[in-house]
């Protein structure tokens, strides 16, 4: 008989649909991560210090949510993606290039972050109906997190 329930006793099949959009998500972030990486590289001009830090503070949280969406993935019972191909071919974030002045840098990162909430809010209603608090309270906190820093950049950019 087919095992229904997975190690932490979440429905196999809801938690199938959970790891396939995490690993989109996960997917998403390593590009977005990749981005500010460059971003904080790159980046001239009068903003530069202010920008230079911020990129880095971005990237730096990037990685540990990466981090923490591939060990979620396994606590379900499901591998991670982990070849910057699938990430690619995965993500609907895209890569930016030769991007160095400010504004076009934080667009970027907004940009980024309007894509990472979209699916953030998708699987928060996912894994609502599957029961699984684990990751709710992990896209609740992330949610909560890059609404702040969206209105924080757009008023950066002069935006509301």
């Amino acid at each position: 008989m087919a095992q229904t329930t997975n190690n932490i006793g979440l429905e196999v099949k809801s938690t199938q649909q959970l790891a396939t959009q995490l690993n989109e998500l996960l997917a998403n972030y390593q590009l977005f991560y990749q981005n500010a990486r460059g971003f904080h590289w790159n980046i001239r001009g009068d903003k530069f210090f202010e920008l230079h830090a911020k990129f880095e503070e971005i990237y730096t949280d990037a990685l540990v949510k990466i981090d923490e969406i591939a060990e979620r993935i396994l606590t379900l019972g499901y591998t991670p993606l982990h070849s910057f191909s699938d990430y690619v071919k995965h993500a609907e974030i895209k890569e930016i290039t030769g991007v160095s002045e400010g504004a076009k840098a934080v667009e970027g990162i907004l940009g980024g972050f309007k894509v990472l909430l979209s699916k953030e809010r998708e699987l928060l209603k996912l894994s609502e109906d599957a029961e699984d608090e684990g990751t709710n309270a992990l896209m609740s906190d992330y949610i909560r997190e890059q609404e702040k820093a969206v209105w924080m950049y757009s008023s950066f950019l002069g935006k509301k």
